[in-house]
């Protein structure tokens, strides 16, 4: 299974808004963008609970398997041990 990496996520610039342009930041835009950031997190968990889904009913089949090969190789041990003679 191949796990998708998601870009690093920028917090901004560190030195602010630009100064001098005579424009007010807007509330707004940092909404729409923490919006965003939300929503995206919200996707990334939900493709991660179904990985995580996947993942938990591959390892029951995988058990269940295995349940199946033990139980089938005790079986043939038995098999062997009858037609074998013993050595006392």
């Amino acid at each position: 299974m191949m796990c998708e990496v998601m870009p690093t996520i920028s917090e901004g610039d560190s030195a602010g808004p630009p100064r001098g342009t005579g424009s007010v930041p807007n509330g707004s835009d940092q909404e729409a963008n923490f919006e965003q950031l939300m929503v995206n997190m919200l996707d990334e968990r939900d493709k991660l609970l179904e990985s995580l889904r996947e993942t938990q009913e591959t390892l029951i089949q995988s058990q269940a398997k295995l349940q199946g090969a033990l139980h089938e190789r005790d079986m043939l041990q038995r098999q062997i041990n009858a037609a074998l003679p013993q050595v006392v």
